[in-house]
């Protein structure tokens, strides 16, 4: 199976770069499952059902949130009613929506997308990440009902994706970070069969500080004050993220590929 992941959509240039060249490359590289994180496509915070919709249309199969999950409130009722929209794991108990689906995939193949946040330098004190995974992973196992496995990680702290990829190594067939909005260049195949990749980077604007307009952020860091609100950067936007092949039988990787599309980063592709 031929699976694309990308990394947070970032404002109005991701999200344009998502509708704009998604379906191309969807055609052009045959691909047979799609993951979005979305988390930051409205605005930079947060996800509208207007912009999910339009994601999904330009040939997503599923859109993964984040800790901004509900910063756009509409996304408290709008999630349960598109379950191609998916929650953090282990976010409150009580949130709406799920954390985990099985999707299907051309050819009837199924997939299961679960997504979990980490615990190291986030702001809320967020469930155990490793037992949450843990549940989900015991309850489908990799080559059984499941042909093939995606697990968004999205932390802060690159050791805890690494813990987390070696966590599921044999049990997933991609373990992918999200959240810091810069590409990792340590995409590989663990020894269990499991592709990782410590971050997917953000599909935005490079010409920016993660994403936002470079004035806001850098007058914070120079000054220690701020004088407005940060807003996202509006130039043309790089597709990052990875590339997966699986075995239909195994459900274990078998290649493995960063991609970066158009904008300011260097070209990569399968």
């Amino acid at each position: 199976m031929k699976i694309l992941f990308l990394g947070d959509v970032m404002g109005r240039a991701g999200r344009a770069a998502i509708t704009e060249r998604l379906p191309k490359l969807r055609d052009d590289w045959k691909l047979d499952f799609v993951v979005v994180n979305g988390e930051n496509a409205t605005s930079g915070a947060g996800l509208t059902a207007a912009h999910a919709k339009s994601i999904l249309e330009a040939g997503a199969d599923c859109i993964t949130l984040g800790d901004h999950a509900f910063d756009q409130k509409e996304m408290l009722s709008f999630i349960e009613q598109e379950p191609r929209i998916i929650r953090p794991i282990n976010y409150a108990k009580g949130a709406p929506g799920k954390g985990h689906r099985l999707f299907t995939a051309t050819g009837g193949r199924k997939v299961l997308v679960t997504q979990v946040l980490g615990q190291v330098f986030m702001k809320r004190p967020f469930d155990d990440p490793f037992s949450a995974v843990d549940q989900v992973l015991k309850a489908h196992p990799l080559g059984g009902n499941a042909q093939a496995i995606l697990v968004d990680v999205h932390c802060e702290a690159t050791s805890e994706k690494m813990a987390m990829g070696h966590w599921c190594d044999g049990k997933a067939s991609v373990v992918v970070g999200t959240h810091t909005h810069v590409p990792t260049g340590d995409a590989m195949i663990l020894p269990g069969g499991t592709a990782y990749q410590s971050d997917a980077g953000m599909c935005g604007d490079y010409n920016s500080v993660i994403g936002m307009d470079k004035a806001e952020p850098m007058r914070r860091f120079i000054t220690g004050m701020s004088k407005g609100r940060f807003s996202p950067a509006d130039g043309e936007a790089t597709l990052s993220g990875l590339y997966v092949e699986t075995d239909d039988r195994s459900g274990k990787a078998t290649k493995v590929r960063m991609i970066r599309e158009g904008g300011r980063l260097e070209a990569s592709v399968p």
